[in-house]
């Protein structure tokens, strides 16, 4: 297998495992509140950033970065996974998958804006053509959601979705400017690391009242297959690929293929307005490349 082949393959496990996780949040959430499941997801994460640093033997690594470096993973961590899951896991209690994943999936246009207004990157003018197409896709399916219930979707439940946009992208600008220099298997797990502690702190009595083997699994495969494996793999096949466009170009797959499992495993009735409304997101974030 060639190096690009590997790449490729890496790739493909990391947008088919971030395809499944729309349907894994909403299942976790018939067992366990917003936060309980993000407390059982952190954990089973830093189970998988363990085996990652023990692999790649960076605990040496580990124990040499200063209280500086500590604080500002700890603090990134606050922001992602802490700030960013508990918004975006409510925002699905609250509204169907297939509503709840695009709105979140608009995320590069925030960032576009965000870097606009703090970062000194004047936005293009062609690029406002794929900030309007975005933007009515996310309009689109907000207004055409309804008719999944026959009524009017949660004011709170849409305002939360577009809040993890803004979150994500805030989450990137701050990664950039603050960790980047960084390993990112060590920012990735003393990240988790405090995430545990702090969602465990917030949730430990309840969740040990209210924690079963479904709630536990559904949980854990958010961890593993949203927070976990899929970085790691994305990672890896960025590094090997003599082609990144290709490579960040599968990832546009994975909102289509997770309509399949929303509607295959969850039973939701995809809307024509949610295809269309999906298309045209990501359709302006491609002519934004």
């Amino acid at each position: 297998m060639t190096k690009e082949t590997k790449a490729v393959v890496y790739a493909a496990i990391a947008v088919l495992s971030w395809s499944t996780v729309a349907t894994a949040f909403k299942m976790a959430l018939r067992y366990l509140s917003h936060d309980e499941m993000l407390t059982v997801a952190c954990v089973a994460s830093l189970l998988v950033f363990t085996v990652l640093l023990t692999v790649q033997r960076k605990w040496g690594d580990l124990a040499r970065l200063s209280a500086k470096e500590w604080g500002r993973m700890a603090l990134l961590g606050l922001l992602n996974p802490v700030a960013y899951y508990l918004v975006l896991f409510k925002a699905y209690d609250l509204l169907p998958a297939q509503v709840a994943q695009p709105i979140n999936y608009a995320w590069p246009i925030v960032l576009l804006v965000l870097l606009a207004l703090f970062g000194g990157q004047p936005i293009p003018r062609k690029k406002y053509i794929g900030m309007f197409l975005s933007l009515g896709g996310v309009a689109l399916i907000s207004l055409g959601g309804g008719g999944l219930t026959g009524s009017s979707l949660s004011v709170a439940g849409l305002l939360l979705a577009a809040l993890s946009a803004l979150l994500w992208a805030l989450y990137w600008m701050v990664n950039k400017r603050v960790v980047a220099k960084m390993d990112s298997s060590l920012v990735l797990w003393v990240s988790f690391l405090v995430s545990s502690v702090v969602m465990l702190l917030m949730t430990a009595p309840r969740l040990a009242q209210h924690i079963t083997l479904q709630g536990a699994l559904a949980s854990g495969y958010v961890g593993w297959f949203e927070m976990g494996i899929p970085f790691i793999c994305f990672g890896a096949a960025m590094r090997m690929t003599s082609n990144p466009a290709l490579i960040n170009q599968l990832c546009y797959l994975s909102p289509f293929l997770s309509l399949f499992f929303i509607a295959t495993i969850l039973g939701e009735t995809i809307l024509l307005t949610t295809y269309i409304g999906l298309a045209l997101i990501v359709g302006g974030l491609i002519y934004n490349k």
